[in-house]
């Protein structure tokens, strides 16, 4: 590969779970099976979901959320045990946890526990409060917010997720958002229904929020040994109490996904993997850097065969 800037670890979020993720890749490196085996030990009931489903379960918010946790975390152990070290990290949502793991922050057994936790308040918040949340795709963002602020006097509905030029979630009661798709459409988005199990990062999850609040507060934080930035502020910290005040709105506030590349890049990041299942955030990272004056690299590590294909770009 050359030369590189700086490596950017990202790390996925709920969307992500699927049965069996992780487990091959723990086959082959002792060091994510570690991270599994803890995952087995603390929480013995969300490992075995992630090993064998049922689906249904493993797809609910407070299983979901502690099984991603857990093998992005271990996606990380692989990497850095094969001699790869970020120099920044993010996270998408729940992966803000994960990064914060890999930043120092927080260690996994201190990190689990939370992560449980607000699984469990986002869980209870949805069923409180329901809501859904739907993909503008193909619309100027400019006109997407102005679009959310003309609905906002008539019931609940946020810009969730900024994830990359022309994609934006929108979040909300479920009649605010239906009534509100035409008005999306007319000023040129494509509107798509996301399967989710709630209104994540809007005003319906303030419940959730508020409760996690003390569990947040009383977590061991250390300052990082490298820069997290922050899905609330799109800013890069490392101090403990800095990192810790954005994660107090993380949960009903925006993620600033797209605006979170474009640090990194800034920064002189030109190499992103992501490490956890899937390989959405790739995608988006590719959207993102697309209009920059930038060449950038994106890999991920989910299995051997793109752990082995990653660590081939660092030796070519």
């Amino acid at each position: 590969m050359g030369a590189v800037g700086k490596i950017a670890f990202l790390f996925p979020g709920q969307g992500s779970a699927t049965i069996g993720m992780g487990e091959a890749l723990a086959a082959e490196s002792p060091a994510a099976q570690a991270v599994l085996d803890q995952l087995g030990a603390l929480a013995p009931a969300v490992r075995r979901l992630a090993q064998a489903g049922p689906r249904d379960q493993l797809i609910r918010t407070s299983n979901a959320q502690p099984a991603i946790f857990a093998v992005d975390c271990a996606c990380h152990a692989a990497l850095v045990e094969r001699g790869v070290q970020p120099d920044i990290v993010a996270g998408h949502s729940l992966g803000e946890y994960a990064a914060l793991v890999a930043a120092g922050v927080l260690d996994f057994e201190s990190g689990l526990p939370l992560v449980l936790r607000r699984g469990a308040l986002m869980e209870q918040s949805t069923s409180a409060r329901p809501g859904t949340m739907l993909a503008i795709i193909g619309a100027n963002p400019a006109d997407v917010d102005a679009t959310i602020d003309a609905w906002q006097q008539r019931g609940i509905i946020a810009n969730a997720n900024d994830n990359a030029p022309g994609q934006v979630v929108i979040s909300g009661d479920i009649e605010t958002l239906r009534a509100a798709t035409a008005d999306f459409k007319a000023i040129g988005a494509r509107v798509m229904d996301l399967p989710v199990g709630g209104a994540f990062h809007s005003p319906l999850m303030a419940d959730g929020e508020a409760a996690f609040l003390p569990e947040l507060d009383a977590a061991p934080f250390r300052d990082g040994r490298i820069p997290v930035v922050s899905n609330y502020t799109a800013m890069p910290a490392q101090a403990a109490e800095e990192v810790r005040a954005a994660l107090r709105r993380q949960i009903t506030g925006r993620v600033r996904w797209r605006e979170i590349i474009e640090t990194m890049v800034a920064s002189g990041v030109d190499t992103f993997i992501e490490a956890g299942p899937g390989k959405v955030l790739s995608g988006l990272v590719q959207r993102c850097t697309r209009g920059l004056d930038v060449k950038v690299k994106v890999l991920n590590v989910e299995d051997p065969a793109s752990l082995a294909k990653t660590l081939a770009a660092f030796t070519s």
